[in-house]
């Protein structure tokens, strides 16, 4: 069974060469022309995957993904966006979009940029199917449940999305390892971010709101200036 992918973009020429390009790549797309109409298409019947535009009519990208992680659905999203703003990227990321593209793309580039992500996510998936006890990761008061992809924090359940628990998952499994920027993009997200490790940095500040008691002063995920990040259990 193909995979199913949604597209959110206004621009007919923009959506038709993604649909078309998709398609040829063996998956089952479905289109929306606003913001709006994807948001209530996504809750009707959650895809695999969600390519939405940033700049949309009657509801824009960024409140699509910030209402669609308020209902629950964590369907991995990849954000584009006409616009050379950091703080757009960077607030997308903070929402709950999982990457994002800056137009002009290559709709080639667009295509593997989604068998990444969904690669990661099947690769999870399998893990979990494959094992016959439950894996659990405790560092300090953070426990991580890879097979039943969940986390908890102080007994809390924390509310990821797939992308901030595969972050969080391969900080677990190497636990007081330094980890620069360059090898978490290359694990969690499959593919080599040239030039730009922000995306990282945002995921990393997101994971510290949910388990750091203060951000400043992380506990947990330490900073190690000029390479990258450690996770370990407070002192």
């Amino acid at each position: 069974m193909s995979r199913k992918i949604m597209v959110i973009e206004d621009e007919l020429s923009i959506s038709t060469l993604l649909q078309f390009n998709l398609e040829q790549a063996g998956f089952t797309v479905t289109t929306a022309m606003d913001g709006l109409t994807g948001l209530n298409l996504a809750v009707a019947e959650p895809p695999d995957l969600i390519v939405l535009d940033l700049m949309l009519p009657e509801m824009d990208g960024l409140e699509v993904c910030k209402q669609l992680r308020q209902k629950q659905i964590f369907v991995p999203i990849l954000m584009l966006t006409a616009k050379d703003d950091e703080f757009d990227k960077v607030l997308g990321l903070e929402l709950g979009a999982d990457d994002y593209m800056t137009k002009p793309f290559s709709p080639r580039e667009v295509v593997a940029r989604v068998k990444a992500i969904l690669r990661r996510s099947q690769q999870l998936s399998m893990e979990q199917n494959a094992a016959d006890v439950i894996e659990k990761l405790t560092i300090g008061e953070v426990e991580v449940f890879p097979d039943n992809y969940e986390a908890y924090f102080k007994g809390q359940a924390l509310e990821l999305t797939p992308k901030e628990f595969e972050l969080l998952l391969y900080l677990s499994r190497n636990k007081n390892r330094v980890l620069t920027r360059e090898q978490l993009l290359s694990a969690v997200w499959n593919y080599d971010f040239v030039g730009d490790t922000r995306i990282v940095d945002v995921h990393i500040s997101h994971l510290r709101e949910k388990i750091e008691e203060n951000t400043r002063k992380p506990m947990y995920i330490k900073t190690i200036r000029g390479t990258g990040y450690k996770l370990e259990v407070p002192q």
